[in-house]
């Protein structure tokens, strides 16, 4: 028996610590692809600008926006 393996014939899966230093960056990765698939499927359309955005129909919840965001006299 070789002095520098506890354990020769125990598989790696069935080591605890295995599972915490694979485990944590490969839910890391999962996650990462979760967010990218739900960032490219639902992302927002983008609005108009110039002339045409006014006459939107958007164009009074900018004025609420803006009014909103302007300070008070």
């Amino acid at each position: 028996m070789n002095e520098q393996t506890p354990n020769p014939g125990r598989s790696l899966w069935r080591i605890p610590a295995l599972w915490f230093v694979v485990g944590g960056p490969a839910a890391v990765v999962v996650a990462g692809i979760a967010t990218a698939v739900i960032a490219v499927r639902g992302g927002d359309v983008p609005l108009p600008t110039g002339a045409k955005a006014q006459a939107t129909t958007l164009s009074p919840a900018h004025q609420a926006r803006n009014h909103a965001a302007t300070a008070r006299p």
